[in-house]
């Protein structure tokens, strides 16, 4: 796409999205609020494991050991409403760059009114998948594309959900691969999910500029199977491919995950990730030329706290990776087995100082 054309292309749907609003009739007016400014929920949310790596028989001493993996502060609330906003601060995330790399997302939401919404701010680039689509600290071990896909961007989208059971979603938003095309590189996402019967789905399109006018293309099918009210399976495959480089069906990631609830406070799963890119082209940074890897594994969760399942979970998990991958910094490993085992808990802190200050009126 010329670049000039796409300027106008680009600030043609910024300024759509920004004004659009203004021409449906929301059934919240926001200038006559119910409810005034509040924060309704405030969690502090850690991750503590063992963990263990060994590459062909060889144990990987630096990386093995125990270790605090997240350590999240996220609260939630109101201006008034259908106004609301959302933030959560990656607390042990270091970063070379500035304080808001470490910030997960901060937007501001208004719902105008049962079908139309708006947000902006800094929120999760709108990529389909369901290993994509989970929080960090919910993952143990992961496709090597999910590892360098930088999903957290400054942008605006917009929704709009026609059915009970649909809903679309169009972004623009900063480049995932701007950490190697620099700033002012963009993204424009367009994001279905949906939900019908026994299957549910979250699929995406994009275009995004992977080098100062280069773009590339990406597919991303996240599929949900119910197979039973304690029995899923997730199926998600990613294609990427470039304007200038046929490479479609060459370069993708194809994920599953067969989980069974055994019991209300456990759950157990089997997951089988896979990377390929045999493009022949150096466009793709995330899964690099020449790659095909794979990894098998198994884990489970166990929340132990009948009253508070979120509250505390007890967790294990092993993987094992085979293949080739050519990022010499990549993640997944040929004849790599790791293992882990910790806890997780969520602490409500709104909760908490709540009841600190009943029982003082008291």
């Amino acid at each position: 796409m010329n670049r000039s054309v796409y300027s106008v292309f680009r600030t043609f749907v910024l300024v759509g999205m920004m004004v659009s609003p203004l021409f449906v009739k929301g059934e919240t007016d926001v200038e006559s609020p119910v409810h005034g400014p509040s924060i309704d929920k405030l969690h502090l949310e850690t991750r503590l494991a063992w963990e263990g790596e060994n590459i062909d028989g060889t144990g990987i001493h630096d990386n093995t050991g125990f270790k605090g993996q997240f350590f999240n502060l996220r609260f939630d609330g109101q201006i008034v409403d259908g106004l609301t906003f959302s933030y959560r601060q990656r607390l042990n995330k270091q970063t070379r760059q500035t304080f808001w790399d470490a910030t997960d997302w901060i937007h501001l939401d208004w719902q105008i009114n049962g079908k139309w919404g708006l947000s902006a701010g800094k929120q999760v680039v709108a990529l389909g998948g369901y290993e994509y689509d989970r929080a960090p600290i919910d993952l143990y071990y992961c496709s090597e594309f999910w590892y360098y896909i930088a999903c957290y961007q400054f942008g605006l989208s917009g929704s709009f959900q026609p059915t009970v059971n649909d809903k679309v979603i169009a972004q623009i938003c900063n480049s995932p691969f701007r950490q190697w095309a620099g700033n002012n590189t963009y993204g424009l996402n367009f994001l279905w999910y949906g939900k019908h019967a026994w299957w549910e789905s979250m699929w995406s399109a994009s275009i995004l500029e992977h080098q100062r006018g280069q773009w590339m293309t990406m597919f991303c099918l996240g599929n949900r199977f119910n197979i039973s009210r304690n029995v899923l399976l997730d199926v998600d495959y990613t294609n990427r491919s470039y304007w200038h480089h046929t490479s479609f069906f060459k370069d993708f990631t194809l994920t599953g995950e067969f989980s069974v609830m055994a019991h209300e406070s456990t759950r157990v799963y089997a997951k089988y990730t896979y990377d390929q890119n045999k493009s022949g082209s150096a466009a793709d940074m995330l899964v690099t030329d020449g790659t095909s890897v794979h990894r098998i594994g198994a884990g489970f969760e166990v929340s132990p706290v009948r009253k508070y399942r979120d509250g505390l979970r007890v967790f294990g998990a092993a993987m094992y990776g085979f293949g080739d991958n050519t990022n010499a910094g990549g993640t997944v490993a040929d004849k790599q087995l790791m293992v882990q085992a910790g806890v997780k808990f969520r602490l409500d802190v709104w909760d908490a100082i709540n009841r600190v200050v009943n029982n003082k009126k008291k």
